[in-house]
């Protein structure tokens, strides 16, 4: 009989050793990422009034991180610490400015091609690779077909999804994005003598604000446009609808597929179904339908008897957006649960995300861990199970994840984690060995507003730069194991080790930025500016690049007249 070569049995991994070892098939792989969830948004992390049962069960039946932290606060350097394992400064996927996300389709930065995904690693190992749903990573470089940081660069054998994230502008009646940009033009400094040039700059953005929706709104199959611009209210079931014939056609061979939501980011959308059926609005009746698209998943995966082979894994990319309140009015952003503040800020809240691992079998059912993880740990966990080698010419942060799920060890092997806030190193957290403490410690914090609130609604969200934080010195300093919350900060008076504990972080962040190497900047100004040589286009610019040929609409409205 043949070895499997892909099977590393050491004593650790003896459980994972005789779990499929009888058909020889390597495990298959199922991350679903949900955008800009709270973790107090679900049932499993204590959640009392909107319904996740599907999310629940799978935490029921696998494993429940509470202490899951998110390489970062935002969407994009979130989304590339994931996918590679490493910190998105490592990248150039970390910005040094107040933007810290890519808003333009037609933008040049993104995710490197020299980066190693573990779609790309697993690809070479023989399994079916999928992203399908929200990228957020880039698209082209230098013209508007080289599709330099498309998925299909990055390791993805199959795409179906939207490049950029789904905004207020791709959800007709919720208002622009741009509204919020519009507010930090120096229209009153133009006046002086330059009315001129106020007449033009208002022209422009009125221009920016009517065709942003066609330049930015549009659905890709692979690297064809197939919906431009699309329309939002279907698109969980259309992508669910994709999701599942992926898992229907890979069934027989090993295969990775990485469901990335675009629900419940701010332009909220929830299908006929679901509109209406929860207590929380808009919002609530969002979670209740990716609760149901995770459900299609799992019971596909049963169906084709592959669910005692897949690890699943489910999480958000950072914290609620706290501060999404509709035009009309209406809150449209998650809830942190006890954790403070949300999206954009490295508090508890923006950062402490949902961690569900589940894998009949082979992870414990109904396991709790409060060891510090991160999306981070995905990377090498994967590249383990798959009989990938780890990288040896980077450095990769995050650690396999599957001694700790299964009971080998008791701890982390993160002592210390490193808190960005776009490029500049905003907290770190410490896990002495052979201690229950969890320090953290801050050299800066956001200016709240209101000041006795646990957001930006000045700006809508938080930024990391003057004149919009005060810096600590000393560090501001937490014990989360004594305070989750994040409310009252350690002073040499409450706490005795307090300077010896700061003198440890520093020696940290110390031999931290010595491990860093200069790159790109991916999310420079420069970068992430619109570039019309770039713009992706399904039809002309004179017809606003229209169109509509997605097989998954006329599928959907079919199934819907039968309903």
């Amino acid at each position: 009989m043949k070895p499997i070569p892909w099977i590393r049995c050491t004593l650790g991994l003896l459980l994972l050793c005789t779990a499929d070892a009888d058909s020889g098939r390597k495990p298959n792989f199922v991350f679903m990422m949900v955008d800009d969830l709270g973790i107090g948004d679900l049932g499993c992390y204590g959640n009392t009034t909107l319904r996740t049962p599907n999310i629940d069960r799978l935490a029921l039946e696998g494993v429940k991180l509470t202490q899951h932290i998110a390489a970062a606060p935002l969407c994009t350097p979130s989304r590339a610490a994931f996918l590679t394992g490493r910190y998105p400064i490592r990248s150039g996927m970390a910005a040094h400015g107040r933007m810290g996300v890519f808003l333009f389709s037609a933008s040049s930065g993104g995710l490197p091609e020299e980066e190693i995904t573990f779609a790309k690693a697993v690809k070479e190992q023989g399994y079916s690779t999928a992203v399908i749903g929200k990228w957020h990573l880039g698209l082209n470089c230098e013209d508007s077909a080289d599709h330099c940081h498309h998925p299909n660069s990055l390791g993805f054998d199959y795409f179906y999804g939207t490049i950029m994230t789904h905004l207020r502008d791709c959800q007709p009646g919720h208002g622009s994005v741009l509204y919020f940009v519009h507010a930090y033009i120096p229209y009153k400094a133009l006046m002086f003598g330059f009315l001129v040039l106020v007449g033009v700059v208002v022209s422009l953005f009125g221009v920016l604000v009517y065709t942003f929706p066609n330049l930015n709104c549009f659905v890709m199959r692979g690297a064809e446009i197939v919906e431009q611009p699309y329309t939002s209210e279907n698109l969980t079931q259309r992508m669910t609808s994709e999701a599942i014939e992926f898992l229907e056609r890979n069934s027989e061979r090993p295969f990775l597929l990485f469901f990335s939501f675009l629900q419940v980011h701010t332009g909220l959308f929830a299908s006929r179904l679901f509109r209406g059926r929860s207590q929380h609005g808009l919002y609530g009746d969002a979670v209740m339908e990716v609760d149901w698209s995770v459900g299609q998943i799992m019971h596909t995966l049963e169906r084709l008897n592959l669910k005692e082979n897949t690890l699943v894994y489910m999480t958000s990319d950072q914290g609620p957006h706290l501060e999404e309140i509709s035009i009309h009015g209406e809150m449209h952003g998650g809830y942190s649960g006890i954790y403070k503040a949300g999206k954009s800020t490295n508090w508890e809240g923006g950062i402490r995300i949902p961690g569900i691992l589940h894998w009949p079998g082979v992870l414990p059912a109904g396991k709790v861990i409060d060891e510090p993880t991160s999306n981070m740990d995905i990377f090498p966990t994967v590249l383990n199970l798959a009989g990938a080698s780890i990288p040896r010419d980077r450095v990769i942060d995050g650690h396999d994840l599957l001694p700790l799920l299964q009971g080998q060890v008791e701890r982390s092997e993160h002592e210390f984690m490193f808190h960005y806030c776009n490029a500049q190193l905003n907290a770190i957290r410490w896990h002495p060995p052979n201690s229950n403490a969890i320090w953290k410690a801050f050299f800066f914090t956001p200016d709240f507003y209101p000041e006795n609130s646990s957001a930006c609604f000045h700006t809508h969200i938080c930024f990391c730069i003057k004149p919009y934080v005060t810096f600590h010195d000393p560090p501001l300093l937490y014990d989360l194991s004594k305070d989750r919350s994040e409310s009252t900060p350690l002073s040499p008076d409450t706490e005795p080790q307090f300077y010896s504990v700061l003198e440890v972080i520093r020696a940290a962040v110390s031999r931290h930025a010595q491990s860093l190497k200069p790159v790109p900047v991916q999310v420079s100004p420069l970068q992430i500016v619109w570039k019309p040589w770039l713009q992706p286009c399904c039809s002309s610019l004179s017809q606003l690049c229209t169109c509509e040929r997605d097989h998954q609409i006329e599928k959907l409205r079919n199934k819907l007249k039968k309903e």
